[in-house]
């Protein structure tokens, strides 16, 4: 069950063994907290997975480091691992071990109409609303504010934060966090012209989240026009995210926040969006595909590309047009130039 956490004291050799990450120093020295290497003190382990913070280690005050397996480090002790910021997440489980946001059952301002079932090890927290047909997984937890629409299906050991609303029909795998104030399962955005204006076109699809997904806060996941929008297992989708009508995404995509993505694209398992990338609609982005941020893309992407700018480019041929835009006040100046040279 997804919890809150609380912080506990381990020695260096405990988190060695737990983490097989490989020890430099004292495995007796107590570790009580986490901190960032500019600030931390004793008692605290920092990491470093970025070069331009190993400056840091000649003045931090933290007990311990995680540290990749050859930078020196004389001033504390170091967890030494290939993958510094991997073992440092292992760390972070350790030293804050979870505890529930809700008891298990229902809470007594809770709504539970006729045809519903919660779990008898789910917890659902005070003013929830669980509508008709409506199926809650077995140590699932809803902390508070959550409504659970018609016929919707949420999976085992979920963590759904205050706020969210889960529309009719939806359908939520196991292990699947959502952050507070989401929508799951809104309308598509889709209307037809006609003599009287705009005819809204009713949306009778649904979503379908897989299992091990996590959806930041404030995000829209909009429900098919004709069929399921899809969020594919394990992608991770940051805050302030628009996914529209009949998108669907592959496996362990990472989509960062301020993403907007057109109705019935197609994104492979792997993709990276980053930041406020925008998308039109009915383009497919092939596996492993890399957007950078703030790019528009308007065609398909194929596997493996890195693209960015807008209209979003091959990062090659970008980063050339950046270089050659920088230089171009200067140019314009040896046109004017030679242009009054040869006006004489």
């Amino acid at each position: 069950m997804k919890k809150l956490t609380d912080k506990v004291a381990l020695t260096l050799g405990e988190i060695a063994r737990v983490t097989s990450a490989k020890l430099d120093g004292d495995p007796d020295v107590t570790i009580t907290g986490a901190a960032p290497i500019e600030s931390a003190s004793e008692g605290d382990i920092t990491f470093v997975a970025n070069k331009k913070y190993l400056k840091h280690l000649e003045t931090t005050g933290a007990s311990a480091v995680v540290l990749d397996p050859d930078s020196p480090c004389q001033r504390c002790a170091a967890l030494r691992h290939e993958n510094p910021y991997l073992i440092f997440a292992s760390v972070l489980d350790l030293l804050y071990p979870d505890k529930a946001f809700t008891d298990t059952g229902v809470h007594a301002t809770t709504v539970v109409e006729d045809t519903a079932r919660v779990s008898a090890t789910a917890g659902v927290g005070p003013l929830c609303h669980l509508c008709a047909g409506a199926v809650v997984g077995s140590d699932t937890q809803l902390v508070s504010s959550v409504f659970v629409g018609r016929d919707v299906v949420i999976g085992n050991d979920c963590l759904i934060y205050p706020g969210v609303r889960i529309m009719d029909g939806s359908r939520i795998g196991n292990n699947v966090i959502i952050h507070s104030s989401t929508v799951i399962g809104s309308d598509g955005f889709g209307f037809a012209e006609s003599e009287s204006g705009l005819k809204k076109i009713k949306q009778v699809g649904s979503v379908e989240i897989e299992d091990d997904v996590e959806i930041g806060s404030n995000c829209s996941i909009d429900r098919g026009a004709l069929g399921p929008t899809r969020i594919g297992k394990g992608t991770k989708i940051d805050n302030l995210v628009q996914i529209a009508h009949n998108v669907e995404t592959g496996a362990h995509c990472v989509i960062v926040s301020q993403v907007g993505i057109s109705g019935s694209t197609k994104l492979g398992n792997g993709v990276v969006l980053a930041g406020q990338v925008g998308m039109v609609g009915h383009i497919q982005i092939g596996d492993g595909a890399r957007v950078g941020a703030q790019s528009g893309v308007s065609k398909s992407v194929e596997p493996g590309r890195t693209v960015f700018g807008s209209p979003a480019r091959d990062i090659g041929l970008a980063r050339r047009i950046e270089a050659a835009l920088a230089r171009l006040p200067e140019l314009l100046k040896r046109v004017r130039k030679l242009e009054d040279e040869q006006s004489r």
